[in-house]
């Protein structure tokens, strides 16, 4: 959901992933965490989605999520995931992992960063998030 704003669409992308992976899992060679192999191919499998997806469409990336999708989501969470959603990709791959509870040190595996910088990319996206939200908070 922090990459692509949209249910449905993060569902198909999940799904792809899980197809990926298990065609892919006999070239696994336990260099580095199973977890953070399959992170490593979902963060590569959405980038290469919303490349997709920007050739198709040459749109930017919607920050809104469908109207139907709306009721069903608090509407913090859902201003949360637009906010992310307007994020550069990096930052964007760094916050979801965050949110989804991954260690810092595989993060930083999987996006090719040093630990040390992603604690303070986390630190600064968290920082830039809290002030979308008084900004947010501040017009309406």
């Amino acid at each position: 959901m922090g990459f692509v704003g949209d249910r449905e669409w993060a569902q198909d992308i999940a799904q792809d992933t899980f197809i990926i992976v298990w065609q892919q899992l006999p070239s696994f060679r336990n260099e580095s965490g199973i977890g953070t192999w399959i992170y490593r191919i979902a963060t590569n499998n959405c980038l290469r989605q919303l490349e997709k997806q920007k050739r198709t469409t040459k749109q930017e990336l919607p920050i809104h999520l469908p109207e139907e999708k709306q009721t069903d989501i608090e509407p913090q969470i859902q201003l949360l995931y637009q906010f992310i959603a307007a994020l550069p990709e990096v930052d964007r791959i760094i916050i979801s992992l965050e949110l989804e509870g991954i260690k810092q040190a595989e993060i930083a595996q999987i996006v090719g960063l040093s630990e040390s910088n992603i604690r303070v990319k986390i630190h600064r996206i968290k920082d830039r998030l809290t002030k979308r939200f008084k900004e947010y908070g501040e017009q309406h």
